[in-house]
């Protein structure tokens, strides 16, 4: 994602024109009190959450291969990322020319790699582009996805009617946002453990307070913009082995706690300090972790 100082983003993957793709949350923004995430460290997170929780990546191209009267010759995955998005489009749209456009060159290099690394490379180009700067004249198509992204945008409605007119006459904007932050605890704690129950909804809604992973309902923008919209939720429980989720939480918590010193309670505090130790509480130690996510996804058609 890019990192806009006046946005307060967090929790899913993706920039607008920075790393989306499916993303596991956001690189950190000062003013929502993150603690500052280079893209490598991004990356890794961002494929984390595509391969454990990356279920919706197929249920929502496969929406937009319900709702396009033919398939897409083009497609432009709007905030790649680490690339999970292009990679889940090339394989649902064989025939198609995709382009990964963000921000990062870094990004994109390692969209790309990916790309090759999965036989897609000779029909995946890339687009450095800051889409604050407006729409990159060249860059039409048939299929626009936009995963945890459009929220990172300095005027996302500007970015809409750009997005409107970019789009090919019958083609489908995808977009999706993680509208839960990711969740690892099981529902029932051992009774003997020092971790205070309810803790990460308690967590959660002080993230939420200051700002973590806020995006509006886009149906009103997109309609304004022109599109024809429809909306679906995308709940999905990660299937993972034990250390994967406990490096995800690990990546995911540990980005939470350095935005939450000041703003959460000493005894929570010290709860997520336990799971980030190397004590029996710890992540890799404790046990039984349940992976969970949710997010909402807009098919925006221009008819």
């Amino acid at each position: 994602m890019t990192e806009h100082e006046n946005h307060q983003h967090g929790g899913a993957p993706g920039h607008a024109q920075g790393h989306g793709g499916g993303h596991a949350s956001h690189s950190g923004h000062s003013a929502g009190g993150h603690a500052h995430t280079t893209d490598a460290e991004l990356a890794d997170t961002l494929e984390l959450d595509a391969l454990i929780l990356g279920s919706y990546l197929e249920e929502a191209s496969a929406w937009a291969a319900e709702l396009m009267p033919e398939a897409p010759a083009t497609i432009i995955d709007v905030g790649a990322g680490s690339g999970a998005g292009t990679l889940a489009l090339a394989r649902r749209f064989p025939e198609a020319q995709l382009t990964a456009l963000d921000k990062s060159a870094d990004m994109l290099e390692r969209t790309l790699a990916a790309a090759t690394e999965g036989g897609f490379g000779a029909r995946t180009a890339g687009l450095q582009a800051d889409l604050d700067g407006g729409w990159p004249a060249s860059a039409a198509a048939d299929l626009l996805w936009a995963s945890s992204s459009l929220h990172e945008l300095a005027d996302p409605e500007r970015t809409m009617a750009e997005m409107f007119a970019a789009l090919n006459r019958g083609g489908v904007l995808l977009v999706v946002e993680m509208d839960a932050l990711p969740s690892f605890l099981p529902d029932i704690l051992a009774e003997d453990s020092a971790i205070e129950p309810g803790l990460e909804g308690r967590l959660h809604a002080v993230l939420a307070a200051r700002g973590w992973n806020h995006h509006p309902d886009w149906t009103a923008g997109l309609e304004g913009a022109g599109f024809a919209v429809e909306r679906r939720h995308f709940p999905s429980e990660g299937s993972t082995t034990p250390e994967l989720a406990a490096r995800y939480g690990r990546a995911f918590l540990g980005r939470m706690a350095s935005a939450l010193e000041g703003s959460a309670s000493p005894a929570d505090l010290a709860s997520l300090a336990l799971l980030l130790g190397d004590g029996p509480e710890s992540l890799e130690r404790r046990g039984g972790l349940v992976v969970r996510g949710h997010r909402t996804g807009w098919a925006a058609r221009k008819l």
